[in-house]
């Protein structure tokens, strides 16, 4: 059988529209990354340069560590597309240094990380013909064992209770945790978590959190006697080509999808 590789962060994708799955990923078309994403990726390296030092002792400063993320924002290394309705550069700089020193100062004292950035160059699955590949955000310490970590940023990603969302991420935590133990040789057996970091323009929007402890994620991913796991039906999709469009996405946009107007479902 043949092996296809595929990125851990492209299952969103496929789960939510084979199409443009198929368009990103197979056939490796692309769009320019909107602001939001480029805020999230800047919040990504500033932190986990924070991070990074704290492990290494080298205690670089929350505001030393935040000029990453000022970098990430002005000097790009993907073309962004912005519109009207987006934040500019210079108002996405304010939320990616707010957002990152309340990570730093809220979040990352009552974490103990044993690893940062941890990337997994490929993990092979051969009886259903994947390959896995991706970067998981961080591994913690934890009193029983290790879990990882999985930083995310957006407008829905911490509640105004303070309660971060977990719904839809179980599957993408089993996969990061199979990653992780790849990579780096630690058995991932305490439950992820998702660290939320909520954006919006103003201080008084912006909310950081962590989420409660996601247990058995890989479970979703193996499946059982009576399912097939979510790798074997994304590998069967695939292998056999099947890859239907999904108009009623919240992607469904020019900005998301590099075929969204020639695309025949959208019809």
């Amino acid at each position: 059988m043949q092996i296809v590789t595929v990125r851990a962060s492209a299952f969103s994708d496929m789960l939510d529209c084979p199409a443009r799955f198929e368009a990103k990923h197979i056939l490796g078309k692309r769009c320019p990354t909107s602001p939001n994403a480029l805020l999230g990726k800047a919040v990504h390296r500033s932190t986990a340069v924070f991070d990074e030092s704290t492990i290494s002792g080298k205690g670089i400063k929350v505001g030393e560590a935040a000029a990453a993320a000022v970098d990430e924002i002005h000097k790009p290394t993907e073309e962004v597309a912005y519109t009207e309705s987006d934040m500019n550069p210079a108002e996405l700089e304010h939320v990616a240094l707010s957002l990152h020193s309340r990570y730093c100062t809220e979040v990352a004292p009552h974490q103990e990380y044993a690893a940062v950035e941890v990337k997994c160059e490929r993990l092979e699955i051969t009886d259903i013909g994947l390959a896995l590949t991706g970067t998981t955000d961080r591994i913690r310490k934890v009193e029983n064992g290790h879990g990882i970590s999985d930083l995310k940023t957006g407008k829905a990603a911490v509640r105004a209770d303070g309660r971060v969302e977990t719904k839809g991420h179980r599957y993408q935590i089993g996969i990061y945790e199979l990653l992780a133990e790849k990579a780096s040789g630690i058995p991932i057996t305490a439950p992820g978590q998702i660290i939320g970091l909520q954006v919006a323009k103003t201080d008084r929007g912006q909310r950081a959190g962590v989420s409660e402890g996601i247990e058995h994620a890989r479970d979703v991913l193996i499946g059982d006697a009576e399912s097939p796991g979510v790798l074997e039906v994304v590998a069967h999709q695939i292998h056999a080509g099947i890859f239907p469009g999904n108009p009623r996405s919240m992607m469904c946009h020019e900005k998301y999808c590099p075929v969204y107007n020639t695309c025949k479902f959208r019809k």
